[in-house]
């Protein structure tokens, strides 16, 4: 009898099924619109905006914003916390603009040539983003900036040249300077945003094989079809995709 009890409980326990393991859930991201405010929990991880809504401020809640990625859950391909800096290209109209191809007291090799005063084309765009780069990891608070990733958030709402070489140029100074430090850069827009401000990026340029964040999605489902879509450029790959849900930005990593 106890053989026969045995055999009983072994096919008994083998009935069960395996319980499926459970997907990670989304992640959030943050600026300064949340300051003050309640902020999301349980995200798996977190992307905090370091600026105040313009490409040459600091968001004044960056170390709350950080110090709360900080207790994301993590269970996806994305890092625990990450960054995201806004950017523009705002040539006369900006408080400041490059006269020269030095900044922080050091030359940058500009592969457009020259920047001098004055000048609002490529070259001068270039040393922009590269500047507003090396502001966003020097003096804005973030503490070992080499060792996030930092995504390029290009939206229309920003101030930006008509010339979408120039566009592009000011975006790669900005990844010029993170990868002179050994950071990763991501590019955040969605497609017609991207279309209009940069348009086509070639293969030489150093834009081309940089992880996407898509944005526009609406729901959860819609984030997870749009893992499908079309990088920005034509070498990177969609990484991550956002919506938005009862007042806060969630993300969905598609790795």
């Amino acid at each position: 009898m106890a053989l026969a009890a045995a055999a009983v409980a072994l096919l008994t326990v083998a009935a069960v099924p395996a319980q499926a393991a459970t997907a990670p859930g989304p992640g959030n991201d943050v600026s300064w619109p949340q300051c003050g405010k309640a902020l999301p929990k349980g995200q798996t991880f977190g992307i905090v905006g370091v600026n105040n809504g313009l490409a040459n401020t600091t968001n004044p809640c960056l170390g709350t914003e950080l110090t709360w990625a900080g207790t994301s859950k993590g269970g996806t391909g994305q890092p625990l916390v990450a960054l995201y800096v806004n950017t523009a290209n705002p040539g006369a109209s900006g408080s400041w603009w490059p006269a020269s191809n030095t900044y922080g007291g050091t030359p940058v090799a500009n592969p457009y040539g020259e920047c001098s005063a004055g000048s609002y084309g490529a070259a001068c765009s270039y040393m922009y983003g590269y500047a507003k780069a090396y502001d966003d990891a020097t003096i804005r608070g973030v503490s070992n900036p080499a060792s996030y990733l930092w995504w390029l958030d290009v939206e229309t709402g920003n101030s930006w040249s008509s010339e979408t070489l120039a566009n592009r140029a000011d975006l790669e100074g900005m990844a010029a300077y993170f990868a002179s430090i050994g950071a990763r850069a991501g590019l955040y827009s969605t497609r017609s945003q991207w279309d209009q401000i940069v348009g086509a990026v070639p293969s030489a340029s150093n834009l081309y094989t940089l992880p996407s964040w898509l944005a526009g999605a609406r729901s959860l489902a819609d984030a997870k079809r749009n893992c499908a879509d079309a990088a920005l450029t034509g070498g990177g790959k969609v990484t991550l995709t956002q919506y938005v849900s009862g007042g806060f930005d969630y993300d969905h990593s598609c790795i």
